[in-house]
């Protein structure tokens, strides 16, 4: 690879009783921003394992992925994503910030505009919330 290719992300949107899991990036790019537990997809790594991967390197809970809930990209000189967001339920593990996480929390869905998410972010909550 080049390094000009699109990398492959996915997410794992994870919500219960009217809040939504989120993380506080630890590092670039969004560092300081929230967003939902996800990460890049390694090479060979099915898009359903990373995201499982990713949630538990992130907050250490394990998680079942469902369906595919939102789908976008990120777009800055030299750096370009495609991120893919599942929903997911909570099946173990114990709540913790760990691996680029700096924060973890449940958010009420509607207190989520006081956080500084990631720019995509705000189109995924609006998908939700067109969805609840």
């Amino acid at each position: 690879m080049s390094g000009n290719e699109p990398l492959v992300g996915v997410g794992v949107v994870l919500v219960e009783d009217g809040s939504i899991l989120l993380v506080k990036r630890g590092h670039d790019p969004g560092k300081g921003l929230w967003a939902v537990p996800g990460g890049k997809v390694r090479p060979g790594e099915r898009l359903e394992d990373a995201a499982r991967r990713e949630v538990l390197e992130e907050t250490g809970l394990i998680v079942d992925v469902a369906q595919v809930v939102w789908v976008g990209e990120h777009i800055e000189p030299g750096y370009h994503i495609v991120l893919i967001d599942f929903t997911g339920t909570v099946r173990g593990g114990d709540l913790a910030a760990a691996d680029d996480a700096d924060e973890v929390r449940w958010v009420p869905l509607a207190d989520t505009g006081e956080y500084p998410l990631t720019e995509t972010m705000y189109d995924l909550i609006d998908t939700l919330r067109r969805n609840e």
